[in-house]
């Protein structure tokens, strides 16, 4: 079914509480775009889905018309709009997303902000082309592992969940740009979020973090020289390194590791010495028992 057809559908309809808003938008220039917008609607439109040539399909409620109505269920023939390369589903009561969502193999762009999900579908995975994904304000503890397979991701936002770890197949997201975090129950970074070498912004923000990964000083694209809002810590109990380190940048950041493992280092040296002098002094009190139980033997 053509737009032209599914206009004439809705225009032609007896619940008049939904309509199709086509729109001139710059961003998109030349990209078939439709945006629903109703109140109270039950459902999602069929008609929606028979729109397989559609290219941006945006279901958000538009907050400045105070729409009540919020989607819990994206149905499953969202899989039919098979050349959709932007999706914005955010500020609804999603609790789950279907597979089907996987089969959308030009999805570049996915909103679903401001929803009620606390996990993903491993379907998820297979979106090679996605570059930007939102996710702030859901329900997660823990970063969804299909996310971790997305290495055409540039745009991660996560933040304001309950997220309490990150895995280690972060790595995997070579060309990840900008990684929001904030608001979340971290505690730690692994390692491997030092080798996400393309960063240029890092929201850390009030979690539980004591400490970050020796190598962070590695993420020279963390500039906060140019940009202050490239990295923030503020809202940790940060001790290693401080506060007032991190503040100053990563090449602060990398200098305070390296003297601080230099001084490991020679502390480590130093306990290895007083240990082997211990040994040697044993060994001579031991030599010197012996040479004088010897001499007494002889008297």
């Amino acid at each position: 079914m053509d737009a032209a057809a599914s206009f004439r559908c809705a225009s032609a309809g007896p619940d008049h509480l939904w309509r199709y808003l086509t729109e001139h938008d710059p961003m998109y220039e030349g990209k078939k775009k439709l945006k629903i917008s109703g109140r109270e609607l039950a459902s999602v439109p069929a008609q929606v889905f028979g729109l397989d040539q559609l290219q941006i399909l945006e279901m958000s409620p538009e907050r400045e018309s105070c729409l009540r109505y919020r989607m819990e269920l994206l149905p499953r023939e969202i899989g039919h709009l098979r050349n959709l390369t932007c999706l914005y589903l955010d500020s609804n009561n999603l609790k789950k997303i279907p597979a089907e969502i996987g089969t959308l193999s030009h999805l570049e762009r996915l909103t679903l902000s401001n929803n009620s999900l606390s996990s993903l579908p491993p379907e998820m995975g297979a979106l090679q082309r996605l570059h930007s994904l939102h996710l702030a304000n859901n329900s997660l503890t823990e970063v969804p592992a299909p996310l971790c397979q997305l290495r055409s991701l540039t745009f991660l936002d996560v933040s304001d969940n309950k997220i309490g770890t990150i895995p280690s197949s972060i790595r995997q997201l070579e060309k990840l740009e900008t990684l929001l975090l904030l608001f979340n129950s971290l505690e730690s970074l692994p390692e491997d979020v030092c080798l996400l070498r393309n960063l240029h912004t890092l929201w850390l923000g009030n979690n539980h973090l004591q400490s970050l990964p020796a190598r962070f000083g590695e993420l020279v694209n963390l500039d906060w020289g140019y940009n202050y809002c490239s990295c923030n810590f503020e809202g940790n109990p940060l001790e290693n390194p401080p506060p007032e380190v991190c503040s100053r940048g990563p090449e602060e950041i990398r200098d305070y590791f390296l003297s601080f493992h230099r001084t490991q280092r020679d502390w480590t040296a130093g306990v290895n010495s007083f240990e082997v002098t211990e040994v040697d002094l044993l060994r001579a009190n031991q030599l010197h028992k012996q040479n004088v139980f010897q001499m007494e033997k002889s008297d």
